[in-house]
């Protein structure tokens, strides 16, 4: 009888354990969170920038994770994707400008999506007609003041009155073999004095500059720290100092030959392993999340839906807005840059 009892005892306890380790085995199978990487520069996913609201955001609603990883400016971004191109990491990269797409199309990095959200993008913005990089912000590049240190008879009115020697140290530059905002400015000269001049404004800037930085972030913390009271960056800059704290301290000076134009893209890495969520990602980035990159990134939004707060009203719009051919800039980029060096390491 008791041998009875203890064989059901034992039968019971392998049932129980069968169901136990079923039950386990069960729950390891369920699938398990998908995850993607997303790259960008510093400015989108530090504290200042859009990159971790949006991101957030884009978690809850769809339940997919992000691994958002900051990869230097923009240049060096779009070096280090390259770099990484037989052994990908990211899924997404955020960041790539105009200006630079040539580079990104002739390495093959990123994959054509029709985005739903095209629709609601004007046509002049989307810059690559096969949409390998789509078109999430744009703005103007401009130099912004410090008001509090800078008296109104010396707000600079165009590119030759910042060569001007009273500007001696006062002045915050971004090298544009680094930075996509340096390049900005490059660019910018080149449009304005051609290619017979341009250099001549770089040789006698560089007497007036305090510093070149690497990136914008560094030379915009300079410029926040009051360690000079004009920085390169974007007529739009002023909306973010407007919205989280509530000053027009910082201020744009408009120029009268007008301002050079940048649009950022979102791509599709071509090698990416989950490119289903990897496109939600972007349709967040594209719809969504439009007004958090407006106010955070302080650029506009480029999707024609979003309602603009009224700290816009502070980010004053050129009369003219500059932009060089996608053609001449893959053509000579290279060139210009090598003249850049030459002119600034005399």
């Amino acid at each position: 009888m008791n041998k009875h009892r203890n064989i059901v005892a034992v039968l019971a306890i392998l049932l129980v354990s069968s169901l136990v380790f079923a039950q386990g085995k069960k729950e390891t199978q369920l699938p398990t969170r998908q995850e993607i990487t997303v790259y960008t520069y510093d400015a989108f996913s530090g504290d200042w920038g859009p990159g971790p609201a949006i991101i957030a955001d884009f978690e809850e609603k769809t339940g997919i994770k992000v691994n958002l990883v900051s990869a230097g400016d923009a240049i060096e971004m779009l070096i280090k994707v390259s770099s990484e191109k037989n052994n990908p990491l990211a899924d997404v990269v955020v960041g790539i400008s105009d200006d630079m797409a040539a580079k990104a199309y002739e390495a093959e990095l990123f994959e054509p999506y029709e985005s739903p959200a095209l629709a609601s993008i004007p046509t002049f913005l989307q810059f690559d007609p096969l949409h390998r990089l789509l078109p999430f912000d744009y703005g103007n590049f401009a130099f912004v003041y410090d008001s509090e240190k800078l008296s109104p008879d010396m707000i600079p009115s165009s590119l030759d009155d910042l060569t001007d020697p009273k500007y001696k140290n006062k002045v915050l530059l971004i090298d544009p073999r680094t930075s996509s905002v340096g390049l900005g400015l490059l660019l910018w000269t080149i449009e304005v004095y051609g290619e017979d001049g341009y250099l001549s404004w770089w040789q006698a800037m560089k007497q007036n500059a305090l510093t070149i930085t690497e990136g914008w972030s560094s030379a915009y913390g300079l410029f926040t720290e009051g360690e000079a009271p004009l920085v390169l960056s974007y007529t739009t800059s002023p909306v973010y100092h407007v919205t989280y704290e509530d000053s027009t301290r910082y201020r744009v000076a408009l120029f009268e030959e007008g301002h050079s134009t940048t649009i950022e893209g979102v791509g599709l890495v071509s090698s990416s392993k989950k490119k289903e969520a990897a496109k939600a990602f972007i349709d967040f980035l594209l719809t969504d999340a439009q007004l958090d990159v407006a106010t955070a990134n302080s650029m506009y939004p480029t999707n024609s839906d979003t309602v603009l707060p009224k700290a816009f009203d502070w980010a004053p719009k050129p009369e003219k807005s500059l932009s060089l051919d996608a053609l001449s800039i893959e053509k000579n980029l290279d060139r210009w840059l090598t003249e850049w060096t030459q002119v600034m390491s005399r």
